[in-house]
């Protein structure tokens, strides 16, 4: 299997969006489906186990992985719970030699892109990793859009933060000052450097724009 892994790049990690990352520790399967995906024309990095994988795995991969169910060690239910644990969004594709609908629903509660017995077609099998690359992009999307929206928050100061704080959470300028013991005209005037620094001319943009970046 070392074999394998050495015709793969060494910067697999930071491989374009469309990587497959394949954990399988039966070695035959493993081959087929990698010569299967490459065919197709995904990245494939294939790997025997999960602790192969999570010795390589950094924040911010991208692509998505196919794991088996069932593997000695850590299994694939254990590796997605590592993954979670570190903060992973990859996409999770799980591949089984027997449907196991326990397990199955199991793995969806838990957030996995979909799950699949070996024996699929390679067509279904095909437009799962389409759909789990898919989702991986617009996540990746979401994370760029969210992290353009909390860019001008971080030119706020402190002061400018509690205000912001009892903006959005609807009250007057008269209450705002009493909670913060400052002058309400001070309260004005840290509200026109809110919207001044973040760019916004009202309360209802102003309160879309904290919410959709997740700040506060």
């Amino acid at each position: 299997m070392a074999n394998e892994r050495t015709q793969m790049p060494t910067e697999t990690p930071h491989s374009p969006k469309r990587t497959v990352y394949i954990v399988d520790d039966d070695i035959s399967f493993l081959r087929s489906l990698s010569r299967l995906l490459r065919a197709s024309g995904f990245h494939v990095v294939a790997l025997t186990s999960a602790t192969e994988f999570l010795s390589m795995a950094e924040p911010g991969m991208r692509g998505c992985l196919v794991t088996d169910l069932m593997m000695p060690g850590l299994d694939g239910m254990a590796l997605q719970a590592e993954l979670q644990k570190a903060g992973s969004t990859l996409p999770i594709l799980f591949l089984t030699g027997h449907g196991d609908i326990p397990t199955t629903v199991q793995a969806m509660k838990r957030g996995a892109e979909n799950f699949l017995t070996k024996h699929a077609p390679k067509a279904e099998l095909i437009a799962a990793v389409n759909g789990a690359l898919a989702r991986d992009e617009q996540a990746q999307a979401e994370r760029e859009r969210r992290e353009s929206l909390r860019r001008p928050f971080a030119l706020l100061t402190d002061r400018e933060r509690e205000v912001l704080r009892q903006v959005v959470q609807g009250k007057l300028n008269k209450q705002i000052a009493a909670d913060l013991d400052i002058h309400e005209r001070t309260v004005k005037l840290h509200r026109t450097a809110i919207t001044t620094k973040l760019g916004v001319h009202s309360v209802a943009e102003l309160t879309r724009m904290v919410q959709e970046a997740g700040v506060l």
